[in-house]
């Protein structure tokens, strides 16, 4: 029977009730979609040891032994089972606290004990361990590489947990064995030196030792990624064919600008990415660039260095903000910097009146306005150019992917796409979230910046930041203060907004002080920021709301309350606020004093670097992918059954290397034996997210 069309309700011990909870929860309806359920770790059960051996809280052991006595203990909810467990020379305790009426123990019975031990009071237990009679373990329990299978809580309660996943896998062990279709070229399996893909699906839930549970999972890896790659690669080859905006002339906008306005010399990095920039404007076919820059580093100048070439060739510009402050702060900046100049800049967002808004349509239709800066405000319908040529987008993961190719289609063609990001983006993700975009880096500062100082403490200290605080303040200089919440919450013991801007009103009566957050107003949140960039409050009291594209180079200080509730990511960015001027600027994290490894660990990092990708390697590499913004790795713009895009970036690499010499040879996939690869392409796209929609 064909797996790939076996419905999952028919397999042995499944049934209609699983089979609606596992296509619910896990998107499983056929066998093989079964089969793709991958192990997420394996342990090794032909190892047994005694109570005396154990020394470790991490790691999984079973022991054979007996129960000596059990009893209940507490009421109501908090009553509890409590057993004694005894291998022959020790005794270990052992406790269930959930589902206790369905124990059945029984004194002097050997059993197979497995689970993870706990440390309490200086002594190890074990808590909810499994327990299985010594007669009814099985051979395969206690002898290879156990794997364990994710589950959500809804399947936990239908008793679909990983061991009864297992249990499903296991009957369909006939039917792999009899394999399954290759999806990999023959010349390709054996280039890479990759394990055939029936034995690597059987050995991933099966496997006979490590090494060849490593060279299934290598091989399934492969695969995912190179089918995620070939799609991205053959993507941005279509796009090379569309037709782009032919914009050679470098003219008097840009020349007069660069000349005369330009308010200091470019880096290095800045010139080789205008260069490439260039290069694409004048190709003919259409554009669709990332421009990768930390923050600060002058990404908002080559943005508008190429809104002047497409005004010198006739077209026009619109630069699309995800926020009203950013999208202000973009055209102040554009502003100023184009004040001796004859080129005409507008600003569109929600809050613009309804007299303006007529005013700036009627000049935008009739190329009045070489640049049009804005919110989602840009998308709507009566918002029509005179000749759109490019497109510039400043953190598109804000945007939706319909909300974005709406732009696609203000002019005859699609203008020239530049997409802009502050977030770094580690190399890995960059080759999938980004694979079909062309990359440019600015890895430069412009010089006479002074990196920014971190400095690591605990809340106990906030008294001798208050008083560093004043210091700066008396030489002249502003003070952010970010704080994880808005209001108190009594379930989480973290410092607030509200109360946080009390205190500090407290502490600096000689001060003013601001405040800002997400659910004010936007009149009033402009007004409040405003008053900060004029100089006229020396402190600001914020919430995230701040993180992206707040520029007052007179800000010298960021002081980030409960510093571990937020992803490294997210703290670079807010310490991107400060360090834009001249002077030594410093980030102050303040923490609980006890954290966790992981948190001290974000913590240690900030301290130790600036780099912004260096941070978001880490990152990825301590959070996962899809936390970068927020979400699982099932966020991503494609699924993630086996490969880790934090753990496989050398595979990663292998794949796109792949991908790349085989549509070298054939773009179009036409000779015979690259068919396979049309095909399973076909149909992975009946049933995975449109990788063409990602930029």
């Amino acid at each position: 029977m064909d797996l790939s069309t076996q419905d999952i309700t028919y397999c042995k011990g499944v049934g209609t009730k699983r089979a609606d909870i596992l296509r619910k929860e896990l998107g499983v309806h056929t066998a093989l979609d079964m089969l793709q359920q991958y192990p997420y770790k394996y342990i090794d059960r032909s190892r047994f040891v005694y109570i005396h051996e154990i020394d470790n809280e991490d790691t999984f052991v079973q022991i054979k032994g007996v129960i000596t006595e059990f009893h209940t203990v507490g009421i109501g909810k908090a009553q509890r089972m409590v057993a004694a467990f005894s291998d022959g020379q020790r005794t270990i305790e052992l406790v269930w606290f959930r589902q206790i009426q369905y124990l059945k123990l029984q004194l002097n019975t050997p059993y197979l004990l497995f689970g993870k031990p706990s440390a309490f009071n200086h002594q190890y237990n074990f808590v909810h361990p499994e327990l299985t009679p010594w007669d009814k373990v099985k051979p395969e329990m206690t002898s290879g590489l156990e794997p364990y299978y994710n589950t959500t809580e809804r399947m936990k309660k239908a008793g679909l947990n990983s061991r009864a996943m297992r249990a499903i896998i296991l009957n369909l062990k006939e039917e792999l064995r009899q394999g399954l279709p290759e999806t990999l070229g023959i010349d390709l399996v054996h280039a890479y030196h990759l394990m055939g893909r029936a034995e690597a699906v059987y050995s991933v839930h099966f496997p006979k030792d490590t090494s060849t549970m490593q060279q299934a999972r290598a091989r399934l890896k492969f695969e995912e990624l190179f089918y995620i790659q070939l799609q991205l690669l053959r993507q941005m080859k279509r796009r090379e064919q569309n037709t782009g905006y032919k914009m050679p002339v470098v003219g008097r906008f840009f020349h007069h600008f660069y000349r005369d306005c330009l308010p200091f010399e470019l880096t290095g990095a800045q010139k080789r990415v205008i260069r490439e920039i260039q290069g694409d404007l004048r190709s003919g076919s259409q554009m669709n660039r990332l421009l990768q820059g930390d923050v600060g580093s002058g990404k908002t100048l080559v943005a508008l260095l190429c809104a002047l070439l497409a005004a010198d060739n006739g077209y026009q510009t619109c630069i699309m903000a995800p926020t009203e402050i950013l999208a202000q702060q973009h055209m102040q900046t554009v502003s100023d910097m184009l004040r001796d100049t004859d080129v005409q800049v507008a600003l569109l967002t929600g809050s613009t009146t309804r007299k303006r808004r007529e005013s700036l349509h009627a000049a935008l239709r009739a190329g009045q306005i070489h640049i049009l800066i804005g919110t989602h405000a840009l998308l709507e319908d009566e918002v029509q150019f005179a000749n759109l040529g490019l497109c510039i987008i400043d953190e598109q993961h804000r945007f939706g992917v319909a909300q974005r190719s709406r732009l696609w289609y203000k002019n005859e063609h699609a203008p020239h796409i530049l997409v802009m990001t502050a977030t770094p983006i580690p190399r890995t993700l960059a080759m999938t979230v980004y694979g079909d975009l062309k990359v440019s880096v600015i890895d430069e500062l412009p010089p006479g910046r002074k990196p920014v100082q971190t400095i690591h403490y605990t809340l106990y200290r906030k008294g001798a930041v208050y008083r560093f605080m004043e210091q700066q303040i008396a030489q002249g200089h502003q003070v952010y203060v970010v704080f994880p919440l808005i209001k108190e919450n009594e379930k989480l013991d973290l410092q607030d907004l509200q109360n946080g801007f009390e205190e500090i009103c407290q502490a600096f009566p000689q001060y003013r002080v601001s405040m800002i957050h997400g659910q004010m107003k936007s009149a009033d949140k402009d007004f409040q920021m405003q008053r900060f960039q004029r100089g006229e409050t020396q402190i600001l009291v914020a919430t995230t709301v701040i993180e992206v594209g707040v520029n007052v180079p007179n800000a010298s200080v960021m002081v980030i309350m409960n510093a571990e509730r937020f992803g490294l990511s997210q703290l670079h960015q807010l310490r991107g606020r400060v360090g834009r001027g001249a002077e030594q600027s410093y980030c102050i994290l303040l923490t609980r004093v006890e954290l966790s490894k992981d948190t001290r660990q974000r913590m240690d990092i900030m301290v130790a670097t600036n780099d912004g990708f260096r941070i978001a390697e880490a990152d990825l590499q301590l959070r996962g992918p899809g936390d970068l913004e927020g979400t699982q790795q099932s966020g991503l713009p494609f699924d993630l059954k086996i490969a880790s895009l934090a753990t496989d970036g050398r595979l990663l690499e292998l794949a796109r290397e792949a991908a790349q010499t085989l549509l070298n040879d054939d773009p179009l996939l036409e000779k015979e034996r690259n068919r396979i690869y049309k095909r399973q392409l076909d149909l992975l796209r009946l049933t995975a997210t449109n990788w063409s929609d990602i930029s």
